[in-house]
């Protein structure tokens, strides 16, 4: 659970996140950490909606240590304070100093926090790999080696004419069936199936896609960052260095770290993102699972997988806001 903690323990957070979003109180609040800190009250912390964020006092990296004393709310609180570092679409050094402080407290050495330094001081050799890498880890399980881009395309070299040939199975599954429901969301973007030679590895884009499907969020660059979040509240494996992390860089920050996706600013809207990682979070099944198996869920109603799984549904107000700009091109 995203925080199953008492009120003092939210009240720590969201202070520490205030202090994240002012550099340790050298710099004002802006209107987007306002938005941010409301919205994190709200659907993190399930508050009353009556937070004033320029009210908050500060806390020490001390204090809030000793208020976190459980590992798995550290590391989920690390998280929170790594996104209030880049809600307004900058990065800034002194909000990093003051995530590190932070984290250093918790007693954690989390490889985000290293990976926003090395974006931060424009080593983007460093965090793109890093990155990539911990991504690739997350749908595999296992560390790969440096050639991300072969994995990523294993078909231009192996193409799979059988594999690519099951899965146009799927446009006759019954309407109303997940299997149909994939398959009309691969026609809809005009994507290939894998198996051919510029198709993408299955084991990325099969559980990816499940979770575009699942969750309802489509494929502008602002609903990728939507499904990433979702994705890391459902998914354990490295959920904010492999999934969080990049899709901010990518889709709020407009820095480039996948060249086939691109890049965009602006996407992260506060209440859609804490509302996105609230449903993964509450979500049962995991698509990116190794026991997640696709094919035996296909025949099945959408809807009837949705509610197994426990998937939230979604407010239309918390879904993505359908901008495809003119150069952009869906990959996956």
């Amino acid at each position: 659970m995203l925080f199953a903690g008492t009120p003092e323990q939210a009240d720590a957070a969201l202070r520490a996140m205030r202090s994240v979003a002012t550099a340790g109180g050298t710099r004002p609040l802006t209107d987007a950490d306002r938005v941010a800190l409301v919205t994190a009250h709200d659907v993190i912390f399930r508050g009353d909606g009556s937070l004033d964020p320029d009210a908050l006092d500060a806390i020490t990296p001390g204090d809030l240590a000793a208020r976190y004393t459980k590992r798995a709310d550290a590391e989920h609180l690390a998280g929170f304070l790594t996104v209030m570092a880049m809600v307004d679409g900058v990065l800034d050094e002194g909000r990093i100093r003051t995530v590190e402080d932070y984290v250093r407290a918790l007693q954690l050495h989390e490889p985000f926090v290293r990976d926003l330094q090395d974006l931060a001081r424009h080593r983007l050799a460093e965090a793109r790999a890093d990155i990539g890498r911990r991504n690739i880890k997350s749908f595999t399980g296992r560390w790969m080696g440096d050639d991300l881009d072969a994995w990523i395309m294993p078909y231009r070299e192996h193409p799979d004419p059988a594999l690519h040939d099951r899965y146009t199975t799927l446009a006759g599954c019954a309407g109303g069936t997940f299997g149909r429901a994939f398959a009309d969301f691969y026609e809809r973007n005009g994507f290939d199936y894998p198996g051919l030679p510029d198709s993408a590895n299955e084991s990325f884009t099969t559980p990816h896609d499940c979770a575009h499907v699942l969750s309802g969020y489509d494929t502008s660059p602002q609903g990728e960052l939507l499904v990433s979040t979702f994705t890391a509240g459902m998914h354990p494996d490295e959920p904010i260095t492999g999934h969080i992390l990049p899709v901010i860089v990518s889709w709020h920050l407009g820095v480039e770290l996948a060249s086939f996706a691109g890049s965009y600013t602006g996407g992260l809207d506060p209440h859609k993102f804490w509302a996105a990682w609230a449903r993964g979070d509450e979500t049962a099944g995991d698509t990116l699972s190794p026991r997640w198996d696709f094919w035996a869920r296909a025949a099945e109603p959408l809807a009837d997988v949705r509610r197994a799984m426990r998937v939230p549904a979604l407010d239309p107000a918390d879904a993505a806001d359908g901008r495809y700009p003119d150069w952009y091109e869906p990959t996956a």
